[in-house]
């Protein structure tokens, strides 16, 4: 049986216990200094855009992280595959800081999160170093160009190509930047390691491992002393070693720390540690780095599936692109959180990171917030996907790309495996499986705590090339009718779905009848959950084949959210311009999401809902406004994780249905079904109703008893605009965010589901509006604007405070024939 779990080998180098408590000096010590602020931008070519003496008094003043083509404007010469969006050209980026001369002796760093992408990197006009993957992070040393007590000049290109991704990828320094001011001797790089091999009888062993580096011209004895503080702060254990560090050596010291009655990580309880690791010479503190970690165990093996602290859990996954919807790809903590707090309240407890290493923000809010990752490194390896794609950089950067991913990410508590591709091309070669044991070596080489995986679309290619047999973990891309197919021939495989569905729909939009088609007029896609391109197939088929293999770990859907790009079913690949995609514009973003691009839900989001989540719940689709088809029929179907629905329309009851007996057939446009031979769904109820106005309603049973109920109305004439925040109260840093729902709605308060008045908003105050949307994949309308059409009665504001400020603001939002609102917001001190 083939079976992964967690194994370390125990080193001891040195170790003594201590109990010394750590002062609050020492705790205190600042790492890392924000470098956002403060910067300015242009596009275009530069000459001597590195130049200190280069007057850039004209650019643009920014703070970072930031994305030029988020703001548009949307146009097809930008490439419709790509969002439409202008990411590709030259951008430049400078700032000018001072450094103390008391800092003279130092080690300074420059440390960027992503820029997208081909990134150099200039410092008082001397090229030191760059990117040209715009996912990984990387740190430069500035030490041998900075002068000491005088301004200093930093300025970064970007370049990013047209065709360099299949979605859309954002351009320009759109992750955090930061300054390190470290001493010669000091904690390397993501140079701290931190696993949990034995946990047992309520104590937990934490090794920790850090690499420590002497850059100095001189030997040094040290003290690496290590802290553990428990989620309020208190020191629970701490550990020193003495270290003997030769000039320009690096060497790598291993502790272990024994915590009794240990909090574990878990789904429920994400319960965090921190290791504070101090580098002392004497009495003098040399460096300080702080690592947050969780202890917890995993393990997978091929009878009992994924295991989290020995409890089986089934993956129930989301796949999820970088872009945060109208903020572009520009990384957002707030923004984020508030995605993974969507996913999480449908059910999901696991996030792919599709299809490239995320934002070191989506990783802490998994780890807080309880949700599993799957980190992935790459969407092409060699062989090309798109004209200018990573394959153009592979040979040289990959092993440093992938190491980078690992060491950063590697003490993150909710990530259970490493994916070294997406649909990699190599499935087709005979001798892929080469490659794909190189990147599992490298992989393992760096983390032994996890699997390595990986996504393959190919099938029976990448069991057949052996791709699939290098890795820990094969997943596989759309496939669930092959699941027992392939467990019959590999019984020790462990597999798991990891791109599912690829459904497609638009919020609030049905076509009638109820039958499948390729693309509508309309641009959109009717959200009765039947369309989708030639590979998907509807989520029920996903559920079926996982109750029939219950040995498969779970699945990932494709998508969580909607998102920049891929605007499939529409746009059509032109083979004369490899792979630009042209056709049915205007259409900017997928239909794939169980959310919109807004965050707003589609029916399928309940869908899923009502197989993942345990609290009662009940759905009901189509609205309930259908103007000029008074007595046609209206097909209803409602979703529910109780045992059965009543329908009730205009008081009347049409009956109840009971889930898993009263089927429901389901045609749709794909490779597996068809309109002749539909797919009977035991996961949607349906009854077939006469159209009148009023309302309808639906109540889910359990047992005979009412647990849960839901009720729509015909809406009148669009009468006001309503609006909600999801913060009535946010942080004025110039970071936080308060997302605000747009409805319009009659006299009543019903929303209007058939409106698409055009929205103008305007801020008294203090505060700004930092995007706007509505989910509609074929609006052109700008999503850094001051305006926005409802789509399907809905719109979104995103707002933010002004740094420092005080008080509140006010968001005011009008259109022609609607009774204006306005909501306030107000402002909390950082501090708070």
């Amino acid at each position: 049986m083939r079976q992964y779990s967690i194994y370390v080998l125990w080193l001891w180098f040195g170790l003594f216990a201590c109990t010394r408590q750590a002062s609050q000096e020492e705790l205190q010590y600042l790492e890392e200094i924000s470098f956002n602020d403060g910067w300015k931008f242009t596009k275009g070519e530069q000459e001597k855009g590195m130049s200190p003496d280069f007057d850039d008094s004209k650019w643009r003043k920014l703070d970072l992280p930031h994305d030029w083509a988020i703001e548009g404007p949307f146009d097809i010469q930008y490439n419709a595959r790509a969002g439409g969006l202008p990411f590709h050209g030259i951008g430049w980026y400078r700032k000018t800081f001072k450094v103390a001369r008391q800092l003279e002796g130092k080690k300074a760093f420059i440390h960027f999160e992503g820029v997208m992408n081909r990134a150099q990197v200039w410092v008082n006009g001397q090229l030191i170093g760059g990117r040209p993957y715009g996912y990984s992070g990387f740190q430069l040393d500035m030490t041998p160009y900075l002068k000491f007590g005088e301004e200093n000049t930093v300025a970064v290109k970007c370049a990013p190509e047209d065709l360099s991704s299949r979605w859309y990828p954002g351009a320009g320094i759109y992750r955090d930047v930061w300054l390190e001011y470290k001493d010669p001797v000091h904690v390397a790089f993501d140079g701290t390691f931190i696993t949990t091999p034995k946990i047992e009888n309520g104590n937990a062993t934490v090794n920790i491992k850090t690499e420590l580096v002497n850059t100095s011209s001189e030997a040094a004895t040290l003290q690496l002393e290590t802290v553990v503080l428990n989620k309020l702060g208190e020191q629970v254990k701490s550990i020193t070693s003495e270290v003997k560090l030769n000039a320009g050596g690096q060497t790598e010291v291993e502790q272990d720390i024994v915590l009794e009655k240990a909090q574990l990580w878990d789904l429920e309880n994400p319960y965090l540690y921190k290791a504070v690791t101090f580098v002392k010479k004497g009495n003098e503190l040399l460096d300080k780095k702080q690592t947050t970690f969780g202890v917890r165990e995993i393990s997978f093996t091929a009878d009992k599936g994924f295991l989290l602290n020995g409890k089986h859990v089934r993956l129930q996954g989301v796949c999820l692109h970088h872009d945060q919807g109208p903020l572009g790809t520009a990384v957002n903590r707030r923004a984020k959180e508030r995605q993974l707090q969507i996913m999480k309240d449908m059910g999901t407890n696991a996030v792919r990171t599709s299809h490239n290493p995320p934002s070191k923000a989506l990783l802490e809010l998994c780890d807080e917030m309880g949700l599993l990752v799957i980190d992935e490194a790459f969407d092409c390896w060699k062989m090309a996907k798109v004209e200018n794609g990573y394959n153009k950089f592979y040979d040289e950067w990959s092993e440093r790309d992938l190491r980078d991913l690992i060491r950063r990410d590697r003490n993150h508590p909710s990530i259970i495996m490493w994916s070294i591709g997406n649909e990699i091309l190599e499935q087709s070669q005979k001798d892929g499986w080469k490659e794909t044991c190189r990147l599992a070596r490298i992989t393992k080489d760096e983390d032994t705590s996890r699997p390595v995986t990986a996504g393959f679309n190919y099938y029976p290619a990448s069991v057949i090339n052996k791709l699939a047999e290098e890795v820990d973990i094969p997943g596989f891309n759309y496939k669930p009718m092959k699941y027992k197919e392939i467990l019959t021939q590999h019984p020790d495989w462990i597999i798991y779905g990891s791109e599912t569905s690829s459904c497609t729909s638009s919020r609030g939009v049905y076509h009638f009848p109820i039958e499948p088609y390729k693309t509508h007029e309309s641009n959109q896609v009717t959200s009765y959950d039947l369309i989708g391109p030639n590979w998907s197939y509807p989520p029920e088929h996903e559920f079926d084949m996982l109750a029939e293999n219950p040995n498969v770990l779970g699945e990932f859907i494709w998508t969580g959210f909607d998102y920049l790009g891929e605007p499939t079913p529409y746009g059509g690949r032109d083979n004369s311009t490899n792979g630009y995609w042209n056709g049915d514009w205007p259409v900017h973003s997928s239909y794939f999401g169980a959310a919109d691009m807004c965050g707003f839900p589609k029916d399928r989001y309940f869908l899923y809902q009502s197989q993942w989540s345990k609290k009662p719940m009940v759905h009901v689709l189509p609205h309930w406004n259908w103007e000029g088809k008074e007595g046609d029929i209206i097909p209803v179907h409602a979703f529910t994780n109780c045992e059965e629905v009543e329908l009730i329309v205009n008081g009347k009851s049409y009956g109840k249905k009971v889930k898993g007996v009263d089927l429901t057939p389901i045609p749709m446009v794909n490779r597996f079904w068809d309109s002749e031979k539909p797919l009977m769904s035991k996961y949607r109820l349906n009854w077939e109703v006469p159209y009148e106005p009023g309302s309808i309603k639906v109540i889910g049973y359990t047992n005979g008893k009412v647990m849960v109920e839901k009720e729509i109305h015909t809406a009148g004439k669009p009468h006001h605009i309503a609006l909600e925040a999801d913060r009535s109260a946010i942080i004025a840093d110039g970071k936080d965010l308060s997302y605000v729902t747009v409805k319009v709605v009659d006299k009543d308060g019903n929303l209007c589901y058939t409106a698409s008045n055009d929205i103008q908003f305007e801020i008294e105050g203090a505060g700004q509006i930092a995007g706007v949307g509505n989910g509609n994949a074929a609006s052109l309308t700008p999503l850094q604007g001051k305006h926005m059409e409802v789509f399907s009665g809905m719109a979104l504001a995103i707002l933010k405070a002004e740094k420092e400020a005080k008080g509140q603001f006010t968001l005011k939002a009008t259109a022609e024939g609607l009774e204006s609102a306005s909501i306030e917001i107000n402002l909390q001190d950082q501090a708070l």
